[in-house]
């Protein structure tokens, strides 16, 4: 054996004038020897090793000695009912969570701020309120380094919470005996709140973008947790401006992937912006059955499509100002984008190298 080791070890390239060392471990129950290299080897160095071991005209097989974990399944009681995860045409989220939940990726969720709810604190880092108009605001004053939600209501309309419920379906806090999963369990959020009473503006959407990718922004602090990954689950319609499109591409050339969702207007996508942007990944909407959503937009500039028909997460009970912490099921584009915007997360997480934007937005158009 120990000459077989020794010529088998020469098919691996000295490193530093040594050979690599082979050592028997044991011989197991069902046959094989189990063997151990004094120094780890890369993909190539493993390789080289096993086809000269498996030349042995002695030996039988030579296979990788691989190292599996526990399958994780999170004790959420809503998470049978988050069929965007766990349903026949959801996006496989438990096979996802046994190789990443997107530890040490950070979402930015652009959208109408954050409320305090016990599935989302622990993934909650701080943000930032980028409305410069007071009325718009709702707050008492412009742009100031609180982002949390003050309602969005108005005249006739009750306020949503929508950056609330997206973030849950972005990243929730998972395995917690409490409401329900998020796709990226184990990122972090940072909301920058940019739709108040009656939206937001271009203006100061485009800010927020350079800033949650980790550009500088005049009279704004430096964002301290760059995302990865930004959400963006709004938009108007006509064509992209230059001002938004500058600002994606800034967020694009730092590293960060831009998701936005495609619109609910059952038109198509090319009419509707800045899900018509460039270098971006637009979202259009499906039911649990597969099949577009009613109200979603369609068209080729639509990159992926997501589950956005009753999507359960994050709410508040709040009718006005926020109220206790509360759980519901929204429809929409905006709902099928933070789906994406999780899987970015788990993607970054995983990769053994930051992948680039568009590496991430081909992966995810050739494997769904």
């Amino acid at each position: 054996l120990s000459r077989s080791l020794a010529a088998a070890a020469k098919a691996v390239p000295a490193r530093n004038g040594a050979r690599v060392g082979l050592t028997k471990v044991r011989d197991l129950a069902v046959g094989p020897t189990v063997l151990h290299a004094d120094r780890a080897l890369d993909r190539a160095e493993a390789e080289q090793l096993m086809r000269a071991l498996a030349a042995d005209p002695a030996v039988e097989y030579v296979e990788v000695d691989q190292i599996l974990h526990p399958t994780w399944t999170p004790n959420d009681p809503s998470l049978s009912s988050q069929w965007g995860f766990v349903g026949t045409y959801g996006i496989k989220a438990q096979q996802a969570w046994d190789l990443s939940r997107g530890a040490g990726t950070r979402i930015a969720i652009l959208d109408t701020g954050s409320t305090s709810h016990p599935d989302l604190n622990a993934n909650t880092l701080t943000g930032y309120d980028f409305i410069t108009n007071a009325t718009v605001a709702g707050d008492g004053g412009g742009r100031d380094a609180d982002a949390s939600d003050p309602g969005d209501f108005t005249t006739g309309y009750s306020s949503s919470w929508h950056g609330t419920h997206v973030a849950g379906t972005a990243a929730a806090v998972t395995n917690n005996a409490t409401g329900g999963a998020g796709t990226a369990p184990e990122a972090k959020l940072v909301h920058a709140r940019v739709l108040g009473r009656g939206g937001g503006s271009t203006s100061d959407i485009a800010d927020a973008v350079i800033w949650a990718s980790g550009g500088t922004v005049s009279g704004v602090p430096a964002n301290p947790n760059p995302a990865e990954v930004i959400n963006l689950s709004l938009g108007g319609t006509g064509s992209c401006g230059t001002t938004m499109q500058n600002a994606i591409n800034g967020a694009v050339s730092r590293g960060t992937t831009v998701v936005i969702a495609a619109g609910n207007s059952n038109a198509n996508v090319s009419g509707f912006t800045p899900a018509n942007c460039a270098n971006i990944i637009a979202v259009a909407s499906t039911t649990n059955t597969g099949a577009r959503s009613s109200f979603s937009n369609y068209g080729a500039g639509i990159h992926i499509a997501a589950p956005g028909s009753t999507i359960y997460s994050t709410l508040n009970s709040g009718s006005t100002t926020p109220g206790s912490p509360s759980y519901a099921n929204y429809n929409g584009t905006s709902m099928a984008a933070p789906h994406v915007a999780g899987v970015v997360a788990l993607m970054q997480a995983a990769a053994p190298s930051p992948l680039t934007p568009a590496q991430v937005r081909t992966i995810i158009q050739n494997t769904a």
